[in-house]
């Protein structure tokens, strides 16, 4: 698990992740710019203010209070962008682990959307749970990581193993290796909540994630 952790983090920023990088990197940048600008819209609108330093310093506080919680947001908006460069990213993967090894199918790309959004509509619902208790000493940050260890570790465990396997085999492996998957998960949880970094989540949970999925199910070698 720590190897696999390690090697995934020291590949991330290599040249045969770079351009997926900068593309993962603009995505995930747009998307947040979008959460800013949305919420920083509904707020002004419900506030009704409608003195212009009063709006000013409403809009100051709004984008402040985004940026305090960046790390919830990031968690649901790397669950989407990995859907859109899973395919690329493991395939770079699975040609550096297993170069002689048979190689994953590409997501239909309905499905890989279908299953990202899903994913990050529950990861804000429960981020916004989690997000109730930032002001219980001791509670915070056990209830972020558990939430986000739980969740991020079954979307790109099952992203990742969906390229080999239907999805009634992968659930049925991801409950027969829960604990593991959980623990692999708090990885994935920690480095969301390094600032600057987390901002490449998608890269690191997918290379990750590939190389545990290898690691419990070698996929089989050509003929």
């Amino acid at each position: 698990m720590l190897h696999a952790a390690t090697d995934a983090l020291s590949r991330i920023f290599t040249p045969p992740f770079r351009s997926v990088l900068w593309k993962s990197l603009a995505l995930t940048l747009a998307l947040l710019a979008l959460a800013w600008v949305g919420l920083d819209r509904l707020v002004i609108h419900y506030a009704n203010v409608t003195n212009p330093w009063l709006a000013t310093a409403l809009s100051l506080l709004t984008g402040l209070g985004l940026l305090f919680g960046l790390a919830f947001l990031l968690a649901p908006v790397s669950s989407l962008v990995a859907g859109f460069f899973l395919d690329e990213l493991a395939e770079i993967v699975e040609s550096e682990t297993a170069p002689g090894g048979a190689r994953g199918r590409a997501l239909p790309v309905g499905l890989a959307m279908w299953l990202s959004a899903k994913f990050a509509g529950v990861s804000a619902l429960v981020n916004l749970a989690a997000l109730l208790f930032l002001l219980v000493p001791g509670v915070n940050l056990v209830a972020f990581l558990a939430a986000n260890a739980y969740l991020q570790g079954r979307q790109y465990f099952e992203l990742a193993a969906l390229r080999y396997r239907p999805l009634a085999e992968v659930r049925e492996m991801r409950r027969k290796h829960a604990v593991y998957l959980f623990f692999c998960g708090l990885f994935i949880a920690a480095f969301v909540a390094i600032p600057v970094l987390n901002l490449v989540t998608p890269l690191f949970g997918v290379a990750f994630m590939t190389r545990v999925h290898q690691r419990l199910a070698p996929p089989p070698r050509p003929a």
